[in-house]
């Protein structure tokens, strides 16, 4: 390999600094100008960022956000998911199992006897809810997901009908996953999708 010519080496020096910025004067003072400019901002009421006071004022989310599971009822309260495994397939994190059973209802062959979401592996992509066939599954408005153990992060099927009926009867339910040319999450408020809710009815 042939050696560099001196002419194309440029030594970089350290710069020099001054007294002031060696005690950190200048860095100090354009902190405390940022800091007075917001405050003034604040009580004056011209700043357009605020700071909500969670958990206090709760955040306003929009239809589309992917926050919890839920496994959707039929017209009759039943279970809608007929154990297709279609979303267990789709989910890049492999965070859903399914035990399907004969079918005690004569519209399908089979229902879930098991079905569980490891909310801890989830990802909250949202395949699973495109995948779904029958629209039995959907990812809430619902964020402040909290357990004491690894056991009550997994969600059975009780406990995601459960998240169903408290977000029917909070009337947040999701936009329904129609997906438009960028998917589930580029659906907009009020783009005539139907909520799940009106499309049971």
């Amino acid at each position: 390999m042939p050696a560099i010519a001196e002419k194309n080496v440029r030594w970089v020096k350290h710069p020099k600094l001054s007294l002031a910025e060696q005690i950190y004067l200048p860095t100090i003072a354009q902190g405390m100008v940022t800091t007075i400019s917001h405050l003034v901002k604040t009580l004056t009421g011209t700043n357009s960022i605020q700071t909500q006071q969670y958990p206090e004022q709760k955040p306003s989310l929009p239809p589309h956000y992917r926050g919890v599971h839920r496994l959707n009822r039929d017209e009759q309260g039943r279970v809608k998911c007929v154990s297709c495994y279609m979303c267990s397939t789709a989910c890049p994190a492999n965070c859903i199992d399914i035990v399907a059973a004969p079918s005690p209802w004569p519209d399908r062959e089979k229902y879930p006897e098991l079905f569980v979401i490891d909310e801890l592996r989830c990802i909250y992509c949202g395949m699973c809810e495109q995948a779904c066939p029958v629209d039995a599954i959907e990812l809430t408005t619902i964020f402040d997901l909290t357990g004491m153990s690894r056991e009550d992060m997994m969600f059975d099927k009780e406990k995601l009908l459960s998240v169903f009926d408290q977000t029917v009867a909070m009337g947040t339910d999701p936009v329904r996953t129609k997906g438009g040319r960028l998917s589930v999450a580029a659906e907009p408020a009020g783009s005539g999708l139907t909520t799940s809710s009106s499309a049971q009815s």
